[in-house]
């Protein structure tokens, strides 16, 4: 790692992969305590970025649509802007967009949002036949387990028996999509 301190910047700090090193860049008058933190951030995520890459979420999805007989979606990215949901769907468009912060997770966690959100390409809703969907891959109680102990989905987000008509799942009132 490398920390570049910069009198021309002013608020700002990023940083960078320069031939295997990481390079930050800072204001130079920036305090240490926040230098310290804002570094700690930049190295994470562009650790994660770098994790995110070496995965073809393309690929993976289209291999689990398939094994899960599911709809194959028009295209599946990472995005950093999730912060709160670790995946979203837009069914008439096909697009899948997967949180970055699922790179820092198992690869059968990031199966299972996969896998839940190509079942938004069949079924929108948080029904009995969306779960039904989701439910066909191996793993997705104990995923879901997994997101719960991480505060990432709601615990009771899942019917166990048939929901109420009109009455969102917590899941739902949560904003997951």
């Amino acid at each position: 790692m490398r920390i570049v301190r910069s009198t021309r910047r002013r608020k700002t700090a990023s940083a960078r992969l320069v031939d295997g090193t990481i390079e930050v860049r800072v204001p130079a008058g920036m305090l240490p305590a926040d230098e310290e933190r804002c570094v700690a951030d930049l190295i994470r995520r562009t650790m994660r970025r770098q994790r995110s890459d070496s995965v073809d979420l393309d690929r993976r999805a289209g291999r689990l649509a398939t094994r899960f007989e599911l709809p194959r979606p028009r295209s599946v990215r990472w995005v950093d802007n999730q912060q709160r949901r670790w995946g979203s769907c837009t069914p008439h468009t096909g697009e899948i967009r997967i949180s970055r912060q699922l790179a820092d997770m198992p690869a059968w966690v990031l199966d299972y949002v996969l896998v839940h959100e190509l079942a938004h390409l069949a079924v929108a809703a948080h029904d009995e036949r969306f779960w039904a969907l989701v439910n066909r891959y191996p793993r997705t109680e104990r995923a879901r387990g997994f997101l719960i102990a991480k505060g990432l989905e709601a615990d009771d987000a899942a019917p166990t028996a048939p929901a109420q008509s009109g009455s969102p799942s917590a899941h739902e009132a949560a904003g997951a999509e």
